[in-house]
């Protein structure tokens, strides 16, 4: 069993800190651990893996708040209409992610600093510091043990990372509901107040951006559940919605998200993921409907799959034009070659069938049939 006095006490102890910040993570880590205890099903190995990765990232919210503790100024610095880049999992935000961070001008959340952040890079030693390249070879060494992941998704150690990882350490973050069957924490989760996740999220930005700042440009599939909140806290977010056939999208998440479970747990129904990914789906949309029905339907930049897939760079031109963004030959130059070095199946082919989770297409766009004639998405119907 899981005990969060004792996952906190782990992480006093390994940092030699005691000041978590905002105390508002309590409430998501209670109910997080609560669930996990009671619904999650962890095999022993599992909830092993659960203590460490809650116990570091515990330790890494105490390590954020004693460095900006000693680094007050950095609290002072704007973070400046920031990208937002979102839309349902697998809809093409790794592709667009890819592109846009080639942009020299973009700062990105890298996958190495989610998990390590302080201190910060020194200048110019982003892609170089010794947490970049340990964090590089720790991930081909996964690639080899677990390739069916990495032809899933993959992300280099100097990647963008999904911000959700910025949240995380506020225990207010999709990434749990992703990982474990916690519907009890899903609960909490999609009625959760965001501001302080956002609040947190933006700390760490100000923080990281004092020694490599830039235009910070972010992913996460998961922030329509949350742009009232996310606005709240940058008024001037730029916000880039993808679309894809959902009967496409749903497999494809449903097959990520029970092979990540299988990490964790024995016992592991896919027909649950199915079901799921339709309920945390269907919200997000919702949200997103609601949002345009408040600021406009010109509030979010929507691009759709197929066009993504068929011409990148003129897609992320039309990206740079909605918002005033200079489009250099530069940038595009340095698109194309992100384009031509990263093959589609480049980490490994990933394939999915709908039915292993108790769905079928058809019933997917029935369910989905007016998001898909919302926002005009191609399908395969």
């Amino acid at each position: 069993m899981l005990n969060t006095e004792t996952l906190l006490a782990a992480a006093r102890e390994q940092t030699g800190l005691a000041d978590f910040g905002d105390p508002f993570f309590r409430t998501g880590l209670d109910a997080l651990v609560d669930a996990l205890n009671r619904e999650g099903k962890l095999s022993e190995a599992g909830e092993g893996r659960v203590a460490g990765s809650v116990i570091a990232t515990l330790a890494q919210r105490l390590r954020v708040e004693d460095y900006l503790k000693a680094n007050p100024a950095l609290l002072e610095a704007p973070v400046e209409k920031p990208t937002f880049l979102f839309g349902l999992p697998r809809t093409g935000t790794t592709l667009a992610i890819n592109l846009l961070s080639a942009d020299p001008t973009r700062r990105v959340f890298m996958r190495w600093e989610a998990f390590n952040t302080v201190p910060p890079a020194a200048p110019g030693e982003l892609h170089t510091d010794p947490r970049c390249i340990a964090e590089q070879a720790k991930l081909d060494g996964s690639k080899q043990y677990l390739p069916h992941i990495a032809a899933m998704h993959w992300e280099n150690a100097d990647s963008s990372t999904e911000c959700q990882f910025a949240m995380s350490p506020s225990f207010c973050s999709q990434v749990y509901e992703s990982q474990y069957d916690v519907p009890s924490y899903s609960d909490w989760f999609h009625n959760a107040d965001y501001v302080p996740a956002f609040r947190y999220h933006k700390r760490l930005m100000q923080l990281l951006q004092g020694n490599n700042g830039g235009h910070w440009t972010f992913k996460n599939p998961w922030h329509p559940l949350y742009l009232d909140a996310l606005t709240t806290v940058y008024p001037d977010a730029q916000l880039i919605m993808t679309h894809r056939d959902p009967a496409d999208v749903v497999a494809s998440a449903c097959s990520l998200i029970f092979a990540v479970r299988k990490m964790f747990s024995d016992d592991v129904d896919p027909h649950a993921c199915g079901r799921a990914q339709l309920r945390t789906f269907d919200l997000m949309i919702a949200r997103v409907k609601a949002f345009e029905e408040k600021h406009g339907r010109d509030a979010i930049h929507h691009i759709e799959y197929k066009a993504l897939v068929s011409d990148p760079v003129g897609e992320m031109k039309k990206a740079y034009a909605r918002f005033d963004k200079p489009f250099t030959e530069q940038t595009r130059a340095a698109m194309q070659a992100v384009i031509d070095e990263n093959p589609q199946g480049k980490h490994g082919k990933h394939e999915y069938r709908l039915e292993d989770y108790g769905l079928t297409r058809d019933q997917v766009y029935d369910h989905f049939a007016d998001y898909i004639d919302r926002y005009s998405i191609i399908t395969k119907r």
